[in-house]
């Protein structure tokens, strides 16, 4: 039996190390490096090609590649995965601004009614969402005085609607031993 973790290697008599050539770093070839990680689908979507359902959290095998795009010195990354049905590519990359990720091809994201009124939200500057609570604040003190008013106005009635009970008993003769 061999050696299970080998700590040496076995050089013939003949090797000659100068026949090895060797190229620098500066002149390989350096392409898109791609790794392949293994990843949750992050969104659910729907093949394009041929109409697949593939729902957040499916796990799949996916190339991962670094774009050259940055935002706020953050990297952009880009994956590739491929449908379960029809072996179609699908990419998708991040979006670290909205902190979601974003479909390119291959697939359309399914609508998510959270990121509708997520999205209505984020297109409001500061001072526009300031004006906006002060006058929702403005509104609901509005509706609890008109509330106050409304019980008040209630308790006046049903006080009037006592006394006219009262009034029509005494004259009928039945409270007439009362006072």
């Amino acid at each position: 039996m061999s050696e299970r973790k080998v700590l040496t290697k076995y050089y013939p008599p003949d090797f000659d190390p100068s026949v090895i050539t060797r190229t620098p770093k500066h002149l390989r070839a350096t392409g898109p490096k791609l790794l392949t990680v293994r990843l949750m689908a992050p969104f659910s979507l729907k093949c394009t090609n041929c109409g697949e359902y593939i729902y957040k959290g499916r796990k799949f095998n996916a190339r991962k590649e670094t774009t050259e795009e940055k935002y706020l010195n953050i990297p952009i990354y880009r994956f590739y995965i491929r449908c379960t049905r029809c072996s179609s590519e699908i990419t998708f990359k991040t979006d670290p601004k909205n902190m979601d990720y974003t479909c390119e091809r291959g697939a359309k994201r399914n609508f998510e009614p959270w990121r509708e009124a997520k999205e209505n939200e984020v297109n409001e500057t500061m001072d526009e969402t300031l004006d906006r609570l002060e006058r929702e604040e403005g509104e609901r003190e509005e509706r609890e005085e008109r509330d106050k008013m409304m019980e008040l106005e209630e308790k006046m009635q049903d006080s009037k609607r006592e006394m006219a009970v009262a009034d029509a008993g005494c004259e009928e003769g039945i409270y007439d031993g009362w006072w």
